[in-house]
């Protein structure tokens, strides 16, 4: 069956999770942040992970926006800064992630190619729409889905089976695109196929199923979507 329908992760895949730490530590008065903000960037990303995994397998749902704030306030304390006003620009600043530089292009030779596209995503739909607005790329996107629908995170199939639910299409016509090998592998299980962008040159995680594409940034995908 020919690939009808591409579905993006939002976080690390369309939008770049360290953009917030990465400008807030050029702004005045950021010195200490300027030293390690690469390290506090990858702290609250890991974290933030770890605890929807926690939260799917407990079945305690909340929010993403919390979760995120919790994943900061760990690599904050870790980091040693105990700093209020960081603390709220750095939130501040993850409503509107910066996209990766090929995200616009890719997406407009989506839809030029009559393709669906669409983003399903453990974020909140409050912080989803301010992403999508602050990159402007809301017009190539036929749906913006949240997890918040379902309560429950990724990789639970409940979240995949949103793909369904919402545009109508069998599995096999749907691409999957995450930077989350275990997102892309969960997909991949789930029966999608399933493109890994794999940016930081990762090893392939041990997981039962494996992406069926593995890419070093998005520029390609419509390519796979042929």
């Amino acid at each position: 069956m020919p690939i009808t329908t591409c579905i993006f992760d939002a976080y690390g895949t369309l939008f770049d999770v360290a953009a917030a730490a990465r400008q807030a530590a050029g702004e005045p008065g950021q010195e200490r942040l300027a030293e390690i903000w690469p390290k506090l960037a990858e702290d609250w990303r890991q974290k933030q992970l770890q605890y929807t995994w926690l939260r799917a397998i407990t079945g305690e749902y909340t929010p993403f926006w919390e979760v995120t704030k919790d994943g900061l306030d760990w690599a904050m304390e870790r980091a040693g800064l105990d700093d209020p006003e960081l603390r709220e620009r750095l939130l501040a600043l993850y409503w509107e992630l910066a996209p990766y530089r090929e995200v616009p292009m890719m997406l407009a030779r989506l839809k030029a190619a009559g393709k669906t596209c669409a983003i399903l995503s453990n974020g909140s739909p409050e912080m989803l729409d301010g992403a999508v607005d602050s990159a402007g790329i809301g017009e190539y996107l036929d749906s913006v889905l949240s997890v918040a629908d379902v309560g429950i995170f990724k990789p639970s199939a409940r979240v995949y089976d949103m793909v369904g639910a919402r545009f109508g299409v069998p599995k096999e016509e749907v691409l999957f695109v995450s930077s989350n090998g275990w997102d892309a592998a969960g997909a991949a299980g789930y029966g999608f196929t399933t493109a890994w962008v794999n940016r930081a040159g990762d090893p392939v995680d041990r997981l039962p199923a494996r992406p069926h594409h593995i890419l070093t940034d998005l520029t390609t995908i419509p390519e796979l979507a042929r």
